[in-house]
């Protein structure tokens, strides 16, 4: 996961770079809850990762844990969106990066998928399509966590949107590739 990490990383200075006005922009709250809602997935998709990865170990409090962060952004959303004129509330969603949010994350979600899928082929899972996409959503996550740190766009619609459909790309194709991957 280390390695992964720092590969998505390394993938990011590389590709992307790291945005520019980075200590400005980290005095805000929204840049904070930003990258709260990757982390907090971060957390939960571990747990779901970990749990899977071995027969018999139910998920227990995990769903509800990887529910909650993506409905507090989409409460926050719909709050900002309520409370914005109508003439804006299109731009709230859409921001300015929105095609390139979903093919950033998901690149940067590479090395974390491959890693993840490598680490769990060593354990024995046995639900082969949810531990996939169990791997893929941290990988998701992670993607969007390093993601984060160099993209501009920090409305709460926009996060709700974009982030959430970057990290669940990866899950999908983490849910196709668990059974071919992880078969024991």
């Amino acid at each position: 996961l280390g390695w992964g990490a720092f590969g998505a990383t390394f993938l990011m200075a590389i590709l992307l770079g790291v945005r520019p006005d980075l200590g400005a922009a980290a005095r805000l709250p929204m840049f904070w809850i930003k990258l709260a809602l990757p982390a907090s997935v971060v957390v939960g998709s571990l747990s779901a990762a970990l749990r899977l990865s071995r027969p018999g170990v139910r998920l227990g409090w995990v769903p509800g844990a990887l529910a909650a962060p993506v409905l507090a952004i989409w409460l926050l959303a719909a709050w900002v969106i309520l409370g914005a004129p109508s003439s804006v509330r299109a731009g709230l969603v859409m921001g300015s990066t929105w095609e390139y949010c979903l093919l950033y994350i998901s690149i940067l979600s590479v090395p974390v998928l491959a890693a993840t899928l490598w680490a769990m082929m060593g354990l024995a899972p046995t639900r082969l399509a949810l531990a996939g996409a169990a791997a893929g959503l941290l990988a998701g996550a992670i993607g969007a966590l390093v993601y984060a740190l160099h993209c501009p766009e920090m409305e709460a619609p926009f996060l709700g949107v974009w982030y959430v459909a970057g990290m669940l790309i990866p899950a999908g194709v983490g849910a196709l590739l668990g059974p071919i991957v992880l078969r024991w």
